[in-house]
């Protein structure tokens, strides 16, 4: 058996047939196989003798090489096969089912003949045979002038989880690391065409595993991507193929990602953030703050990300950053129940992770209590202090001005009884007010006990604890002061008020003994005048009266009387100008008397003003009493 991809070069076709020629199996023993019952198909293949013929008409078996000259009106292509079922024949040029027409013919023996062949017949034809139990495929390289060829493929193959690929160059290979990748660059040509090999441009050495136009790549990595190039070559020319190789990696969870540590840094402090992770996690945040949701996959290409929520796509306010690494939820308070999951996924494959989002309760707490009021006794009391927590940690109180308080009740706290403690009294008042005195208090060595009682126990029980405070005192030591005045100064001022003259004298402050002091040590004293207003000899002075003189009139409207009024000096009692006195009201020095109505027709103004006329005595009496 002769491997498929076997190049059969500098052979021409024969005429129909030679002695020369030997017919091989692919896959049979003809000499047992053939009477077997059933049986995968098997294609014929013929070699013959290197020939130079310039036949009009070629006729030929696969596995040769047909060199198309100018004079070549026709190609006939035999391909037998043998099997049981027969094999089914098709033909397929260049990896395409062939076309058939007025120039490609398919004979009834399944040969495939070209009339007229041009360059665009130039290529590999491939003889396919199969049957219920499998197939077989050989191929024949046509070429104009013996120039080379070489048999590609347009086709793009995926390898996911196979060890070992093989390709033909011209198709693009996208395969997992590891795998062992051929290239099979399967070429024709007349004389045989040199086989180069190339990646990326540059020319492989001879220590990649090159054999018989196939190139070998083990364990395929990274470093293994690009672009390689088969080149065949002789003297009638040269013809160059390529295949690309591209490094096929399924998504995979990274344990970080920088973008997402990047957005996080120009955020707000109420912006959280989570990776996603195969196995899920969860992120725990307050209501109303928004949340960063990293998707940390990498892959050969970059897996496409899709963001889904509770298994749908988003359909709440969110948005997409990083090329959709990142889902960035504005407000949390909108998605209340439901996982978040984003799909990555490429040609190699796809990877789910998922997270929830759990929203943090207000809640009030009175688990820390205040300080105990006291250490032993009968009182001790503690108070729980509420307080608004948001998943354990503190927060302001306002947060929790929409949930119910909880109850407070003190509690009791240290009721047993206190060590034995000396027990004072208030002290005495101080048996003098200055110079020294003393006070005293009471002290007693007492217990309180937890029903809040006090027992009295002997002083050695509260002397192992403290000193004996003490029971007197000094007090009061300050000197004993008093404020000291001069005698008063002359008496000085204008006479024109009862308080305008003023006399001064000085203030001292000294001990009992007559010493002097600051004054500040007499300052709780009361604090003597040192000024006041007094009295002038010339302000001695007093408004003098005489007696009333008889009434002009015993009735009627117009009676008076007179006095005469002086302002005399005190001391001497002799009158003295009216102006000294001036600062007192003075007195009246006439008024009415007697204003009764009189009994007889005679008013009395005119009887008493003939009275007065006899005695010599001027009486008032009215006139002019008309208008002016």
């Amino acid at each position: 058996e002769y491997p498929f991809h076997r190049r059969v070069s500098g052979f021409t076709s024969s005429l129909r047939t030679s002695s020369a020629e030997t017919f091989i199996p692919t896959s049979v023993d003809l000499a047992n196989g053939l009477h077997k019952p059933h049986q995968k198909p098997a294609i014929l293949r013929k070699i013959s003798a290197a020939q130079q013929l310039s036949a009009s008409e070629v006729v030929t078996h696969l596995g040769q090489t047909v060199v198309l000259a100018s004079g070549t009106l026709s190609v006939l292509l035999h391909c037998e096969a043998v099997g049981n079922p027969k094999p089914t024949i098709s033909w397929a040029k260049n990896g395409e089912e062939v076309k058939y027409n007025d120039r490609l013919l398919l004979q009834p023996d399944d040969s495939l003949q070209i009339l007229a062949p041009v360059e665009a017949d130039v290529g590999f034809y491939a003889c396919n045979a199969s049957n219920a139990l499998g197939s077989d495929s050989v191929s024949i390289a046509v070429t104009l002038a013996g120039k080379p060829l070489i048999k590609a493929s347009r086709a793009t193959m995926i390898n996911t989880e196979s060890p070992a690929v093989t390709v033909d160059i011209g198709s693009m290979l996208k395969t997992v690391q590891k795998a062992n990748v051929s290239i099979n660059c399967q070429v024709a040509g007349v004389p045989e065409a040199k086989v180069t090999w190339f990646k990326n441009k540059v020319k492989l050495s001879s220590t990649h595993h090159l054999h018989n136009g196939l190139l070998l790549i083990a364990n395929f990595s990274l470093s293994d991507q690009g672009l390689y190039s088969c080149k065949a070559s002789n003297p009638h020319g040269e013809v160059i193929e390529s295949s690309q190789l591209l490094v096929l990696e399924p998504p995979r969870p990274l344990p970080y990602l920088e973008d997402l540590a990047a957005v996080l840094s120009s955020a707000g402090p109420s912006t959280h953030s989570v990776l996603t992770s195969p196995s899920g996690t969860k992120l725990t945040v307050s209501p109303g703050s928004s949340a960063l949701i990293g998707c940390a996959v990498d892959g050969h290409p970059t897996p496409n990300i899709t963001w889904l929520y509770s298994g749908e796509p988003l359909s709440l306010q969110h948005q997409l950053l990083a090329a959709g690494r990142i889902l960035h939820i504005l407000n949390v308070s909108h998605f209340t129940d439901g996982e978040f999951s984003c799909l990555a996924q490429n040609e190699a494959g796809s990877l789910t992770q998922v997270m929830t989002l759990a929203l943090q309760e207000y809640r009030w707490s009175a688990d820390k209590l205040t300080a105990c009021s006291a250490s032993c006794g009968p009182r001790g009391l503690q108070l729980p202090q509420l307080r608004c927590l948001l998943d354990g940690a503190e927060v302001n109180t306002s947060y929790c001005r929409e949930t119910p308080q909880p109850s407070l009740q003190p509690i009791a706290c240290n009721r047993r009884d206190c060590p034995s403690r000396w027990m004072v009294t208030s002290w005495s008042p101080c048996t003098r007010s200055c110079g020294g005195g003393l006070q005293t208090r009471r002290v007693t060595c007492q217990r309180l006990t937890a029903k809040g009682s006090s027992v009295p126990v002997s002083n050695e029980a509260c002397a192992q604890a403290s000193k004996h405070p003490v029971d007197t005192q000094s007090c009061n030591r300050q000197p004993c002061v008093e404020w000291t005045a001069s005698s008063w100064g002359q008496c000085n001022g204008p006479c024109i008020g009862p308080r305008l003259a003023v006399q001064h004298r000085q203030i001292f402050c000294q001990t009992k003994d007559g010493t002097s002091v600051s004054s500040d040590q007499c300052s709780s004293l009361p604090r003597p005048l040192s000024t006041q207003n007094c009295w002038t000899d010339a302000c001695g002075v007093h408004w003098r009266v005489s007696l009333w003189t008889v009434c002009t009139a015993t009735c009627g409207s117009y009676g008076f009387q007179s006095r005469r009024v002086d302002c005399v000096h005190v001391r001497t009692n002799r009158p003295v100008m009216e102006h000294h006195c001036s600062w007192r009201p003075r007195p009246a020095n006439w008024q009415r008397c007697n204003i009764t109505p009189c009994e007889n027709g005679e008013g009395g103004e005119a009887a008493e003003w003939r009275r007065s006329r006899k005695e010599g005595r001027v009486v008032p009496q009215k006139c002019s009493t008309g208008p002016c």
